[in-house]
């Protein structure tokens, strides 16, 4: 096992670490103090880690009994002032549905981290992302990161938490059995130069304080713990005191803002990169561990005299759709690649309706593609 230093949040320096394991150090860095969770192959190292590590630091572990039980102590960690998080893998992310979207609703900040398996075995597949998105109940919208190395789930897990403690709200960490159980370089900054973002606190006395007061689009500020403040956390219709309300426009005025909320944020939240885009006529649009084919496979292409790029999506939830966008208006043609039955392809189709076709390079058998596999579905798309 990776070697911690006794009392240290920050490993600074360089490691060759095992992805689950990075995630852990991540969620550290960034000021995780808090992490529930039950046993579950393939995300087990991260809760081992948490396990170890959080001591060390001053924070709490608690083995759950369950997916749901820990979620939900993950939430109430979060209510209580923690930055929160779990781990979980497909199946028992199933499980936490009831709690993720009990989250969303009262706006509890907090990480999920998914490592997506196949049904009871731990082979490689991105078929939980519409889950991502919609699997719980109520109107909300999610935010979803998809990291492609051991080095992005560091550093994915500490944005998950900036933006968890930004816009309060739950925030995905969709990894993926190829990363999470690979050992890679990574490279940990001193602390002082990580972005930690940490949520608002009210400055209003008690009597004049409503938890659930915001803008049309914003943020309610949190009620500093212990001070006199007290409130209701209810999934039911609520006003801005928290009191249940079931009221047709108070409840429509609570989820145009808690969907607004990420919405009219899109461009802060939404994170796309560019690969051989300037001249590109053909570009691939990948997410997760399909980035690393689709990057080799249009490396050959370009030796080959095709002038193919990637849009890798960074974030997966909300859609980039102004980056595909952009991407549609210049090629000729976009292929779509992932591990599932083209469940994120759609979306693709969506954006790119009517401005180019889109291709699908996408399969379930447990395997990420081969560079070659895409080769030849590019070959065929470009003659």
């Amino acid at each position: 096992m990776l070697e911690s230093r006794s009392g240290q949040r920050v490993l600074t320096g360089v490691h060759f670490m095992l992805g689950n394991y990075a995630v852990a150090e991540g969620a550290l860095a960034a000021g995780c103090n808090f992490f529930a969770g039950c046993p579950i192959t393939p995300a087990n190292e991260i809760s081992e880690r948490m396990a170890k590590r959080l001591p060390e630091v001053g924070g709490h572990f608690l083995q759950g009994e369950d997916e749901l039980g820990s979620i939900y102590a993950v939430v109430g960690a979060s209510l209580a002032g923690a930055k929160a998080m779990t781990a979980t893998a497909s199946a028992g992310f199933n499980y936490m549905q009831e709690g993720l979207g009990y989250a969303y609703a009262i706006e509890a900040p907090c990480v999920i981290v998914d490592v997506q398996r196949c049904r009871g075995e731990n082979f490689a597949t991105q078929s939980d992302v519409m889950q991502m998105r919609w699997g719980a109940s109520g109107d909300y919208e999610a935010i979803v990161l998809a990291p492609a190395s051991v080095q992005e789930l560091f550093d994915y897990t500490i944005r998950a938490f900036n933006l968890a403690e930004r816009f309060r709200n739950p925030v995905i960490v969709m990894s993926e059995t190829t990363i999470a159980l690979m050992r890679e370089r990574l490279e940990i900054p001193p602390a002082e130069q990580i972005e930690v973002w940490n949520r608002k606190y009210t400055e209003l006395p008690p009597a004049d304080y409503l938890p659930f007061k915001a803008p049309e689009y914003g943020v309610p500020d949190f009620a500093p713990l212990g001070k006199g403040y007290h409130t209701i956390y209810s999934l039911n219709p609520h006003d801005e005191r928290g009191r249940i309300d079931w009221d047709p426009d108070v409840f429509e005025r609570l989820y145009k803002r808690i969907t607004g909320k990420i919405r009219e944020n899109r461009d802060l939240i939404c994170h796309t990169e560019s690969y051989h885009l300037d001249d590109a006529e053909l570009a691939l649009i990948a997410y997760g561990s399909e980035v690393r084919p689709a990057l080799d496979a249009a490396e050959m292409a370009r030796d080959s005299g095709m002038k193919v790029g990637v849009l890798k999506l960074a974030t997966v939830w909300p859609v980039p759709e102004r980056q595909i966008l952009e991407v549609a208006k210049q090629c000729r043609a976009v292929i779509a690649v992932e591990m599932n039955i083209g469940k994120y392809a759609g979306e693709i189709e969506r954006v790119c309706a009517g401005v180019c076709p889109v291709h699908k390079a996408t399969r379930n058998r447990g395997l990420i593609h081969a560079p070659e596999e895409l080769y030849q579905f590019i070959q065929g798309v470009w003659a």
